[in-house]
């Protein structure tokens, strides 16, 4: 008999967010999401982890070189985060700063996105889980070339334990309960969903 499901659901009590390579010349070579849907959903996964306060640790890769630098945005919004420029290292968990800061957060869930997915996600994915992490890879806040790159990233990573999440999704499973704060995750969800300011309006109004 196989063994018995059991559901591993984000705790915020328990998660760290890692942010890989968002730079600005690796973000145009990503073509499965438009630049500005890709764009608001990195930045809705951010704004989820300053929400819930969630430890978040940034990384680049040869930033000097054609990669380029990090989005401005992400460093505007964590300003005091761990940030590791690596100098070369292309899976992020070949750089001991690096792993030194995922070690120092103290967490055991790893919240993870970046570009491109089949490398700068994947890689450091299958690598914290052979380091006993759980890893949830936000789909929609990693990109890469096409979908049949993608498919074949999420194939690879959801093989070897990885949980695949949206942003919504993340956000949804670390609330648990809208009576937590109506207001606070309404607000979050509204400023990167059109249609969800709608629907928060609407029940403003009544």
């Amino acid at each position: 008999m196989p063994d018995a499901f059991r559901y591993r659901r984000l705790d915020r009590d328990d998660a760290a967010v890692l942010l890989v390579d968002h730079q600005s010349g690796l973000c145009n070579l990503v073509n499965d999401f438009s630049p500005d849907e890709f764009k608001n959903n990195v930045l809705a996964l951010a704004d989820a982890a300053k929400y819930f306060q969630l430890p978040t640790i940034l990384t680049t890769s040869f930033e000097d070189g054609p990669n380029g630098p990090l989005v401005p945005e992400l460093k505007a919004l964590f300003p005091d985060a761990p940030y590791i420029a690596r100098p070369g290292q292309i899976n992020a968990w070949d750089n001991d700063e690096f792993v030194k800061a995922v070690e120092q957060a103290g967490k055991k869930q790893l919240i993870l996105a970046g570009v491109v997915t089949e490398v700068c996600v994947a890689f450091p994915a299958l690598s914290a889980i052979e380091a006993g992490y759980e890893v949830f890879v936000v789909t929609d806040a990693s990109g890469t070339f096409n979908l049949t790159t993608r498919e074949a990233a999420w194939s690879r990573m959801e093989a070897a334990g990885a949980q695949l999440m949206s942003w919504f999704g993340v956000a949804c499973e670390l609330h648990r309960d809208w009576r937590n704060d109506v207001e606070g995750l309404g607000a979050l969800f509204s400023n990167h969903l059109p249609a969800y300011r709608n629907l928060i309006t609407s029940h403003n109004a009544r």
